[in-house]
């Protein structure tokens, strides 16, 4: 009855580390398998997805920054937009003072008239020379036949030899004014020869005179590139400009881009083309952007530094360098959720698609960014030329057929 007083003892006390080792042995079991698992799941998740991943949070959004900057010195009179204004392609910006335009393009106009009525007037001496040239040959035929018949008559003795003479100084005469005629004639025709007035060169000169002074008027008002917002306006009004003064940039937020800076070990298998998904901090994670890359950068950002870094030191120091990555963003998505430049986003790329190239292989077959507002200009001022030279010339005759 001794022995089984501790055994009875322990069972009535429950704080007795009897079961302990069972306890402790399930425990260890249980963390074994949740290791396991933890690292099943690792694995798996970098096997169907890890390793054909890679993302960055140092990305910001870029774009096109179009600067209004002017080709002629002005004073400004009139200030169009002003920053966060929305503009459209051709509206006017800025205006300058006409005054001195206006005058010098008056006088290319006026210039250009007088040279087409001149050009006319070269056309006509080229005719009148013909009718001179025509008489001329008149006159040395009816002097070659008047010699003729003295001739013949003084050989038979019916005139003396010196009215012979008077008719032979009369051929040679005519014959020399002919010549002089015909000189004449070929150096008015070769100012004219195989042209007409519109392709004149004198006209062509002052045309081109008239173009540059239309531009010069036309460029006095500043007109908008492309669709945009205003930013960066630092022009005031009165203020005295001199060409190539940034006086304010448009900016086209439906053609923005991602520039992606990913580090060296991560574009082992980026390629041209691969899709991407894009969360701007501007928005959260609750609104996604599509997109692909378009170009990977051919240096990392230090190498293009104002002030490079110099590893041939001797206190040198290995940096994982970053290469910038453009990324396209759908430009729909843009239209729901608009972007602005240099926010920040963070940027994930599958790399499942190996297919593309990992530098382009083509140049560009066009522009990426282009604008045609300025033509219009060229176009204003050719039907201004057209206009005068028309204005000017013949309305009929043999003129104005040339």
């Amino acid at each position: 009855m001794a022995t089984a007083a501790p055994s009875q003892a322990s069972e009535n006390n429950p704080g007795t580390p009897v079961a302990n080792p069972r306890k402790r042995k399930l425990w260890l079991i249980a963390l074994a398998v949740l290791v396991l698992l933890v690292g099943l799941g690792v694995w798996v998740w970098y096997a169907f997805y890890g390793q054909y991943s890679e993302s960055t949070d140092d990305a910001y959004v870029n774009g096109n920054v179009v600067e209004i900057t002017p080709l002629t010195v002005g004073t400004v009179i009139s200030i169009g937009a002003d920053d966060g204004d929305l503009v459209q392609e051709g509206q006017v910006l800025l205006q300058f003072d006409p005054n001195d335009a206006q005058i010098d393009l008056q006088r290319a106009q006026a210039n250009l008239a007088k040279v087409v009525r001149q050009v006319r007037g070269l056309y006509s001496n080229v005719d009148g020379m013909k009718a001179q040239v025509a008489a001329s040959q008149a006159e040395v035929k009816r002097a070659q036949e008047n010699f003729n018949r003295r001739k013949t008559l003084a050989a038979g003795g019916a005139i003396s030899q010196e009215e012979l003479a008077h008719a032979r100084d009369d051929l040679t005469s005519a014959q020399s004014a002919l010549s002089n005629t015909q000189q004449q004639l070929s150096s008015s025709a070769a100012l004219v020869d195989d042209t007409q007035v519109a392709d004149h060169p004198d006209v062509l000169a002052a045309a081109a005179q008239l173009r540059q002074a239309y531009l010069a008027n036309a460029r006095t008002t500043l007109i908008a590139p492309v669709t945009g917002y205003v930013a960066k306006r630092t022009v005031q009004l009165g203020q005295r400009v001199q060409p190539g003064t940034a006086t304010m940039a448009v900016i086209p937020l439906n053609h923005l881009w991602i520039d992606a800076n990913f580090k060296e070990t991560q574009l082992g298998k980026m390629r041209i083309g691969q899709a991407v998904d894009i969360t701007a901090d501007l928005y959260g994670s609750e609104v996604k952007y599509s997109g692909t890359i378009d170009s990977l950068g051919a240096g990392t950002g230090s190498a293009f530094a104002l002030l490079p870094a110099q590893n041939a030191t001797g206190n040198w120091i290995k940096i994982v360098q970053r290469v910038p990555v453009r990324v396209h963003i759908n430009p729909e998505q843009l239209k729901d959720h608009p972007l602005r430049i240099g926010l920040s986003t963070q940027v994930d790329v599958d790399l499942h698609d190996q297919n593309g190239p990992v530098l382009a292989q083509q140049p560009a077959q066009q522009a990426s960014f282009s604008t045609n507002v300025y033509a219009r200009q060229l176009d204003e001022a050719d039907a201004l030329i057209n206009q005068l030279i028309h204005a000017n010339s013949a309305a009929s005759g043999k003129t104005a057929r040339r």
